[in-house]
């Protein structure tokens, strides 16, 4: 019996987060396409604003070359 419970529960957990109790999106084929194309687009600047967080976006200075402005020959 204990099992049973366990397993059972364990069944009920899985399928909340598989998302067939509470829909993800709307049912409504517009407003979930709106809500799709927010979620792509967000998804589409995070590999900008994680070389702006680690200060990778700038030109490395180990190229031959020197866009830094110093001065030069």
């Amino acid at each position: 019996m204990r099992r049973l419970l366990s397993v059972l529960a364990l069944g009920v957990a899985l399928a909340a987060s598989t998302g067939c109790f509470i829909n993800r999106y709307a049912s409504d084929p517009n407003q979930r396409m709106d809500e799709l194309l927010n979620e792509s687009e967000n998804l589409r600047q995070i590999r900008g604003e994680w070389a702006r967080w680690w200060m990778i976006d700038q030109p490395s200075h180990l190229t031959p070359i020197r866009v830094h402005g110093g001065l030069g020959p």
